[in-house]
């Protein structure tokens, strides 16, 4: 399976295959595949000839023939909720007793959903219950997706919520902390074009969500003010350089200050509505990471290790893999690295 992350800028291939004796991931392929601008919004296609013309795109250049793949939904189209139900019930009893549970907090016919559930464990406070997710969201998001990807001649087996796709890729980060940051409180936070999502983990769960409306394409738009540019070209001299020299004091020093304050009043957030009072790492993700100085700053102003995500950092590279390439785009890719590690799902 490929993974698919179709965000609102790009789409975002990823493929993994087993390392042999099952000690570890290969990195086979990966592309990024630019979208034109409002071919998606919050997480809504709104062009779906354009973006299954980019998947179809990024597909040949990765010179792939797998053609399977996972993608995933935006947080905020999925209504996700923890509940409690009696341990030892048999499969069948715990599909009734979730579509049960589920009338209460969905705000839509159940044969408008699609719905599925995961069982975390036992409960900590009653060991004769278990934690189980429920994660639902209405058929037309998914369908959405499953269609464009068929339009781009690609078949959908897993369609997976973005913030559990980065928090898997993110497992691959933990273990490059000290002790794998046991009991330790860390804010995942994921940049992308308008949204900054910050989801905070404890021991491999997550313990605080939030959204802020910040992201890569503000400062796209700066730059255009600034220096007279079109959107396109802006865009490209964001990433590719060839900027004039009062482009970082004028543009990128102010919008990374920015970035760090609502990091900050993210994390100010969490510790007002958890029982928790600090968080022990920052991990950057999503486009916006790789920004030169955007670590140091959020490090500076929250007072907090800062560092920018890898998830391939320990995988082994392809022939095929540029290393340098994959050091910078790798933070934009923690969610379509999750989704190909569903691959290996037992399930």
């Amino acid at each position: 399976m490929i993974g698919v992350d179709i965000s609102s800028s790009s789409v975002k291939m990823v493929e993994l295959s087993e390392a042999p004796k099952k000690s570890g991931y290969i990195v086979e392929r990966y592309t990024i595949e630019a979208l034109p601008q409002d071919a998606v919004t919050d997480g809504n296609i709104n062009n779906l000839d354009a973006v299954s013309e980019a998947l179809r795109r990024a597909w040949k250049r990765m010179g792939t023939r797998i053609k399977n793949v996972s993608l995933a939904l935006p947080a905020a189209a999925v209504i996700s909720k923890k509940i409690l139900l009696p341990s030892g019930l048999r499969e069948n009893e715990l599909e009734s007793q979730v579509e049960a549970e589920a009338n209460q907090y969905i705000p839509f016919a159940l044969e408008e959903v699609n719905l599925d559930f995961q069982v975390i464990g036992p409960s900590q406070a009653n060991p004769e219950e278990m934690e189980v997710l429920l994660a639902a969201s209405r058929k037309a998001n998914v369908d959405d997706r499953v269609a464009t990807a068929q339009a781009a001649g690609l078949k959908t087996i897993v369609v997976d919520v973005e913030p559990y796709a980065a928090e898997a890729a993110f497992e691959q980060v933990r273990v490059q902390l000290p002790g794998g940051a046991a009991d330790q409180c860390i804010a995942l936070v994921d940049i992308g074009a308008n949204v900054m999502n910050v989801n905070v983990l404890r021991n491999g769960q997550s313990v605080y969500m939030r959204d802020q409306q910040i992201g890569g394409a503000q400062l796209t738009r700066l730059i255009q003010n600034a220096f007279g540019l079109s959107p396109e070209d802006a865009e490209a001299a964001k990433r590719n350089g060839g900027l004039p020299d009062n482009y970082e004091s004028d543009v990128l020093t102010p919008f990374r200050e920015n970035v760090a304050t609502e990091v900050t009043r993210a994390l100010q957030f969490f510790f007002t509505s958890t029982q928790y009072n600090e968080v022990n790492y920052v991990v950057l993700a999503g486009g916006c990471a790789a920004l030169s100085g955007l670590d140091d700053a959020v490090a500076t102003r929250t007072q907090v290790s800062t560092l920018v995500a890898n998830p391939f950092a320990q995988m082994t590279l392809s022939g095929r893999i540029k290393p340098r390439q994959l050091q910078t785009d790798a933070p934009a890719l923690m969610i379509a690295c999750g989704l190909a590690m569903r691959r290996f799902d037992p399930s």
